[in-house]
């Protein structure tokens, strides 16, 4: 027997008890779905771009209404 396969078996030996622990591991399923995620994702990114919008309004508003402008009077 050549000491190749005697490493190969040893080492093969060596990586049974790691793998057989990640199989019989729990779960931990207590994350949400990628979807989900995503969707909570997306209205966060909307109510961002919501909060931008009306603070540029409100600022250009307020500096037009500093110049005299005003809009629907």
């Amino acid at each position: 027997m050549s000491m190749t396969l005697v490493h190969r078996a040893v080492g093969t030996a060596h990586l049974i008890p790691a793998r057989l622990r990640a199989l019989m591991a729990p779960r931990d399923e207590r994350g949400l779905s990628q979807s989900t995620e995503q969707a909570l994702l997306v209205a966060g990114a909307i109510v961002v771009a919501l909060g931008i919008g009306a603070g540029v309004l409100a600022f250009v508003t307020a500096r037009l209404a500093a110049q005299g402008v005003t809009f629907g009077e």
